[in-house]
């Protein structure tokens, strides 16, 4: 009896206790067990916001966002890694290896369990359709984006590409993808839902949705059809020569936009694996080359600004010069005997040239040659930028006064010194290129860029002398430029033939340029073009790329002819 009555103590203390705890679960503690259950049950999916496009002056599309899939995984709810692991490789295109460890168990720092791991971005939808169809626990697909370029190498320097940050974020690798991919982003949405040991979300349970804010879109100056054309004339050519590289730029003159930029090798945005440096630079603006010749027009327009010249003017011009134990000769040889300045330009002279930047002075050169641009970054709207190297007085050497007023000793961008020419284009007004129009935001809003910055280096006078002097390489007898000839146009534009430093040692070949402008009596376009070949001057390389691409633009925007014809020049007095 004794022993029965210590059992029924015993059962009776155990069911006390028992029904203890049930109240206590039930009643004082049922909502931390019900946040707890939640909590084990939900899961944050994340909902990528849409990229913003890119957009040509047209708004024809460079570069956008199309829907895809991505698939994930839910590492608790995934039974054996290897085996789903060699379901999806194959359909993923990812390795075994690399799918089984992501999908592996493991925890947060605060000793959760990881209910979240991105598997694939950018999905096309049929592969996410499959995996979906094998229906393996653990395993989901969702609605993502995948960036498309459907000119593929199309501007693809200046557009550059999008890559995925730590296999999670969508984020812009180069170009204007890159400078721009805080606009172009967005903010991702996420949903927080319960589901089931199948993944699958539990019918009328707990949802809370915050929406995706699709990032904006860019509005760019470029033309695409000429800028397609732009890249042809010059890839034609560039095969053709064996060049190393080349660039071209097409600017509308009185406003600075870049209505194209090339450059040469290039390579397909939308497929841009093994991409090498070489096809990823964007030579037009961060190639820095010594400009040659075409830097001849600042000396000779300071020279005119500052009235060391005139128009009119017939400096007489031996056949030599020297300058710091360097010897500077013509490459059309003469006589001792006056030169006019349009026959200095025709003729490329640098004899002549040596001698009115002698009269200018350095400082004075110094200060036009910052004026119209040149040693600066333009800021146009792509990373990576360069800025050049223009050499104030005190850091001339005795040979820099016969090499910098013939472009060599200085190092520019081809858009920088599209850019000078442009300003003689303008009335002589320097307007900063520039690639973005503005920014169009996800409700359709079009916001405008910020207004270019304008500065005047010469006078409206000065700017029109130089103009029609410029034509004289172009039609004068023997003149350098006559492969920039265009039917029915007046053209203005000088050649050059400089080099390019690598690496502290000038490299081999020859950087052919041409820059000029059309009509030349009312200028509506400058086309700079730069090659690095390994032989050969502007007028043979670079012109005929000019002439093409100038052709295009001006039949292109409907442009007509002035109606009058360039003056005569006669080369000597």
């Amino acid at each position: 009896m004794r022993r029965l009555r210590l059992s029924t103590v015993v059962l009776v203390s155990l069911f006390v206790i028992i029904a203890g705890r049930l109240v206590q679960i039930q009643l004082t503690e049922a909502d931390v067990y019900a946040a707890n259950a939640m909590e084990q049950r939900s899961v944050e999916i994340p909902l990528p916001a849409p990229r913003g496009s890119i957009l040509d002056r047209t708004g024809a599309i460079l570069a956008h966002s199309v829907e895809a899939r991505y698939v994930y995984a839910d590492p608790s709810l995934v039974e054996d890694p290897e085996a789903v692991a060699a379901q999806l490789s194959p359909l993923l295109g990812i390795q075994r290896s690399v799918l089984a460890e992501q999908m592996r168990p493991r925890t947060f720092d605060n000793g959760e369990p990881v209910r979240f791991v991105y598997l694939a971005r950018g999905v096309p939808i049929e592969i996410g359709d499959r995996v979906v169809e094998l229906d393996i626990p653990g395993i989901g697909v969702r609605r993502d984006e995948r960036r498309e370029v459907p000119g593929h190498g199309l501007a693809s320097n200046v557009i550059g590409f999008t890559g995925t940050d730590n296999g999670e974020d969508i984020v812009g690798r180069t170009g204007l993808e890159a400078r721009y991919d805080a606009v172009l982003q967005g903010v991702d949405g996420v949903r927080i839902q319960e589901q089931g040991r199948s993944g699958e979300a539990i019918p009328n349970g707990y949802q809370r949705t915050t929406p995706a804010r699709p990032g904006s879109s860019l509005q760019l100056t470029l033309d695409r059809d000429l800028q397609y054309a732009v890249q042809n004339a010059l890839d034609a050519q560039m095969r053709q020569m064996g060049a190393y590289f080349g660039a071209a730029v097409v600017l509308e003159a009185r406003t600075g936009e870049i209505l194209a930029l090339a450059s040469w090798p290039t390579y397909d945005a939308a497929n841009p694996r093994n991409v090498t440096p070489e096809q990823l630079m964007d030579y037009a603006t961060g190639a820095v080359v010594e400009p040659g010749s075409v830097h001849k027009a600042i000396v000779i327009a300071a020279a005119l600004e500052e009235g060391i010249i005139t128009p009119e003017s017939t400096p007489v011009v031996p056949p030599s010069i020297e300058r710091g134990g360097e010897v500077y000769t013509d490459t059309h040889p003469h006589d001792t005997r006056p030169m006019t300045i349009a026959g200095i330009l025709a003729h490329s002279s640098n004899v002549g040239t040596i001698q009115i930047a002698d009269e200018l002075g350095a400082q004075r050169l110094y200060e036009y040659q910052r004026a119209f641009g040149l040693g600066t970054s333009t800021s146009c709207g792509l990373p990576g930028e360069a800025s050049g190297i223009v050499q104030p007085p005190e850091n001339w050497s005795g040979s820099s006064y016969g090499s910098i007023p013939l472009g060599l000793g200085v190092a520019v961008t081809p858009l920088q010194m599209t850019a000078a020419y442009a300003a003689i284009a303008n009335d002589g007004v320097w307007v900063q290129p520039h690639l973005v129009q503005g920014i169009i935001n996800a409700d359709g809003e079009f916001q405008p860029a910020e207004e270019p910055e304008r500065r005047r280096v010469i006078s409206e006078q000065t700017a029109a002398q130089m103009r029609q002097l410029l034509e004289a390489p172009v039609v004068a007898e023997g003149g350098t430029a006559h492969s920039a000839q265009i039917e029915g146009y007046r053209v203005a534009g000088k050649t050059g033939t400089g080099m390019r430093v690598v690496d502290g040692e000038y490299a081999p070949g020859d950087i052919a340029s041409f820059v000029g402008m059309a009509p030349a009596d009312d200028p509506r376009f400058v086309v700079g073009v730069f090659a690095h070949v390994p032989s050969g001057g502007g007028g043979g390389v670079a012109g005929p790329v000019f002439a093409d691409v100038m052709r295009f633009a001006l039949q292109r925007y409907a442009v007509p002819p002035t109606g009058t014809t360039s003056p005569h020049f006669e080369i000597y007095a």
